[in-house]
């Protein structure tokens, strides 16, 4: 199956959190998206990676992306070595996705750093056809996208460019709440679980502040920001905002 954009995240949820509203505005325009989780965040304090498995396979049919994957690497300690690049360049080579998106190179969490630079090298190596994979169909093509994007998590930094995702803050919302375990809800079945940093109800207010943070960049209402390793080109200066 070949892809359009296929995002990364260490965790079910990091895309949800930070890269939704984009994938949401891309995939109303036509283009095809995937989702891929390093972990099933099993090391999260509340719920389960079970619940976490079915809240993920929700949220990513309300974001009407085509497929998702779970990589199972061990949540807290997977390592950016040869054996998990391997892993990732066979999903690459799998999906061949015009762009990557992944999780930011530095955060709160070390698993996001890891996760950014383990997708960002495997992105690189899957372009070189004297590496060697195989899948049940055999002898996979050697593939590169052309750019590979980091998401905005927990830290700030300055975007090195902004999407605007107005018509789609609610939907991206949606996707978010679809993980009744990690997020404040009025679900009974999580009142007793303990409070976390993104169980807070004040949460969800961060989530909207930041979207509108980066939309002022653009004069628009909502955004989600981005780094990039590359300079972007523009074919046409009069459509930038």
């Amino acid at each position: 199956m070949k892809l359009d954009i296929l995002a990364f995240g260490a965790h079910p949820d990091d895309i949800e959190l930070t890269c939704s509203g984009t994938l949401i505005r891309h995939i109303d325009m036509g283009y095809r998206v995937g989702l891929v989780d390093l972990t099933r965040g099993e090391l999260g304090t509340r719920g389960t990676a079970e619940i976490r498995d079915r809240e993920a396979a929700e949220a990513a049919r309300l974001m009407g992306a085509e497929v998702r994957e779970n990589m199972a690497f061990e949540d807290g300690f997977f390592v950016n070595d040869k054996e998990h690049q391997l892993a990732v360049i066979k999903m690459i080579r799998r999906y061949k996705p015009h762009v990557v998106f992944a999780n930011v190179p530095r955060d709160r969490h070390p698993d996001h750093g890891r996760g950014s630079s383990l997708v960002t090298e495997g992105a690189f190596l899957s372009g070189l056809k004297k590496i060697e994979t195989e899948d049940k169909n055999g002898l996979q093509q050697h593939w590169r996208p052309q750019a590979v994007y980091h998401y905005l998590q927990a830290y700030y930094f300055d975007p090195d460019f902004v999407v605007d995702i107005s018509d789609y803050m609610e939907d991206k919302i949606k996707t978010i709440k679809a993980y009744k375990s990690q997020f404040y809800t009025d679900d009974p079945q999580y009142e007793q679980e303990e409070q976390t940093f993104i169980s807070d109800p004040r949460f969800m207010d961060f989530i909207y502040s930041r979207a509108t943070q980066m939309g002022k960049h653009i004069g628009a209402e909502y955004a989600e920001g981005f780094l990039t390793d590359r300079f972007p080109g523009v074919p046409d200066v009069m459509e930038l905002s």
